[in-house]
């Protein structure tokens, strides 16, 4: 009695229920074009853009021209890490960039820069050099005592050309 209910609520032949897939592809297929379009909106600036003018003049602006510069090498340091370090060596070469007119009163000076940096390094514990992220402030912590040794203003950066531990 049962398999006769059955029969007729799905058309009296006993096949199984049609499930309808023709709702979901129009979903997905709208889905589709309703993503391409937002894309294609916010990508193209029509939406949550800045205006094309604004862009165009900042593309074509000119680019102004680089500050005069001048670079001093210094000579490779070899720094022995002491009795802790197991006989390892710390090679340190650096370059400073400094104003050309006052290249001459750096130059001069760089007995004195090469000792300040012999110095540091040499102070340095062994786990700090071995940090990799350390560079950065060692690199500050020198370029600050540069700076005090041949006069506020002259050396603009130093730039570390080698650091390797042996």
């Amino acid at each position: 009695m049962a398999d006769e209910d059955d029969k007729t609520e799905n058309g009296g032949d006993g096949a199984p229920k049609k499930t309808g897939k023709k709702g979901l592809i129009i979903g997905v297929v709208l889905a589709l074009f309703l993503g391409g379009g937002g894309f294609f909106a916010v990508y193209s600036g029509l939406l949550l853009g800045e205006d094309h003018a604004e862009a165009d003049t900042e593309a074509n602006a000119p680019v102004p021209d680089l500050a005069p510069v001048a670079f001093v090498p210094l000579d490779p340091l070899v720094i022995s890490l002491g009795r802790m370090a197991e006989n390892r060596h710390l090679r340190f070469q650096a370059q400073l960039e400094v104003d050309p007119k006052y290249l001459d009163d750096v130059t001069t000076l760089i007995p004195r820069v090469m000792d300040i940096l012999n110095s540091y390094l040499r102070a340095v514990s062994v786990t700090d050099l071995e940090n990799p992220a350390a560079l950065v402030s060692l690199r500050a912590q020198m370029l600050r005592r540069v700076q005090l040794v041949t006069g506020e203003g002259r050396v603009r950066d130093l730039l570390v050309m080698e650091f390797v531990l042996n």
